[in-house]
């Protein structure tokens, strides 16, 4: 499932423009240059970047506390969705928690992302919870879905 053309690398100073742009036609609260440029310097920030023929395309970013993984973020540029992007940038973010022996990896998800919620659920994600109005422009419940390792 994993597009073989892709390569996946460490987020860079360089890529945040081309996130920018990303995540401006992904989301209605967009992440900022300085939001991301302090996930470079975030010490239990782990953040890769998706390329394709020299283009950014996708990304994810999580978080490391103790042995916790939380996903801030995963993002592929529209055009680009459909061909196993989300699915690499997913598969690394889950090859890299079970890599620190993490006890699990969390995420939310808005309840009408039923792609999103399909792609969680194919690496084993499950819903464990709902936050209320957790997401704004539209207001709207987001789920928890985590991901438990067997340690």
């Amino acid at each position: 499932m994993y597009n073989s053309e892709l390569i996946l690398e460490k987020m860079k100073a360089e890529h945040i423009p081309d996130l920018i742009e990303i995540e401006n036609k992904c989301f209605s609260k967009p992440w900022t240059y300085d939001g991301f440029k302090a996930e470079l310097e975030n010490e239990t920030a782990n953040f890769f970047t998706a390329i394709k023929d020299n283009r950014i395309v996708g990304y994810v970013g999580f978080h490391v506390i103790l042995d916790e993984g939380y996903i801030a973020n995963i993002a592929v540029s529209p055009e680009f969705r459909r061909n196993g992007t989300g699915s690499a940038l997913l598969g690394h973010a889950v090859k890299i928690s079970r890599e620190k022996n993490l006890a699990f990896l969390s995420l939310e998800v808005r309840k009408s992302n039923e792609n999103a919620i399909r792609l969680y659920r194919k690496f084993g994600f499950d819903i464990v919870g709902e936050r209320k109005n957790f997401y704004s422009a539209p207001t709207e419940n987001g789920y928890i879905m985590t991901l438990t390792f067997n340690r």
